[in-house]
């Protein structure tokens, strides 16, 4: 169930979305709305493969792509990486910053919460000069379940 807070971010999102493709002459068509609402919906992380199961028939697979990277460059949804061969998402509109640790025997993803560890690496970073957008940690190991039919 989607709270009260919860349905103004996404309405902030979807302006957010609107306001982007505004400004870059593109139009807001069905499909584009419909992967909108779509990712509003899904829980955790998902990939685009998970969109088509859900849409298979309504949003062409192009569309579905292009919308994705549309939504990354306006910042509604960001790509994640876990070792797989494709891309993963998240919805930002309600998230506290985070890590993942990720089990790379039945691809479970575990969120843990961020302690401000960015700030040290962001000092030593200014003083080489570099200018830090922002940070990504993943952790790849076993889940507890996996570590003990290992042994």
């Amino acid at each position: 169930m989607v709270t009260k807070e919860q349905r103004n971010k996404i309405l902030i999102e979807q302006k957010k979305f609107v306001h982007y493709l505004d400004k870059n002459n593109l139009r807001l068509t069905k499909a584009r709305i419909e992967v909108f609402n779509l990712i509003t919906k899904m829980d955790n992380h998902f990939g685009a493969e998970d969109l088509l199961k859900i849409k298979k028939d309504s949003v062409s697979r192009a569309t579905l792509y292009r919308t994705l990277n549309e939504l990354v460059k306006c910042l509604v949804i960001r790509r994640t990486a876990f070792g797989e061969k494709h891309q993963h998402f998240e919805f930002v509109f309600d998230e506290k910053p985070h890590h993942h640790a990720f089990c790379i025997s039945c691809k479970d993803n575990i969120e843990f919460p961020d302690f401000g560890e960015e700030k040290m690496y962001k000092k030593i970073l200014e003083k080489k000069g570099f200018e830090t957008l922002g940070h990504e940690m993943h952790f790849y190991g076993f889940c507890k379940e996996c570590a003990k039919k290992k042994t």
